[in-house]
């Protein structure tokens, strides 16, 4: 009976020491600047993009969207996160492509469009006051 127990419970150690990190770790996030600030200067129109370094796991990327709001998400793609590969900023201003896996995704909502990714970028809640534009999780 031991034995029967002590295979379960190393079968049960075994099969839970899979890979954690299939995830964009989360890091708090606190950005706040003036919407008059340089680094936010492509937001200043509907489907602008900011990309901000020095935040969450590979830096931010901020979308204002076409109906005037603001979407948040981390660089970091969430196609094998552990590389920290910060995602570029396509040509269309559409989309942002993983460089290590050609992965693409939307700056709609942040979804994969293109594989092998199949999880969204991770995304922080956006507010505007007065002004400024604060990024936060």
């Amino acid at each position: 009976m031991r034995k029967l127990l002590a295979i379960v419970l190393i079968s049960l150690c075994y099969i839970s020491c899979g890979k954690a990190t299939d995830y964009v770790p989360s890091i708090p996030v606190n950005f706040s600047a003036a919407i008059n600030d340089p680094r936010l200067a492509g937001l200043n129109s509907a489907g602008g993009v900011a990309l901000i370094n020095g935040y969450g796991v590979a830096g931010l990327i901020i979308y204002r969207t076409p109906t005037g709001g603001y979407a948040a998400y981390d660089r970091c793609s969430s196609y094998q996160p552990e590389k920290k590969c910060a995602v570029t900023l396509d040509a269309s201003g559409f989309t942002v492509t993983d460089p290590c896996s050609g992965s693409k995704f939307s700056l709609a909502d942040g979804t994969p469009v293109k594989a092998p990714a199949t999880k969204a970028l991770r995304s922080y809640i956006v507010s505007s006051y007065n002004y400024t534009i604060t990024v936060s999780n």
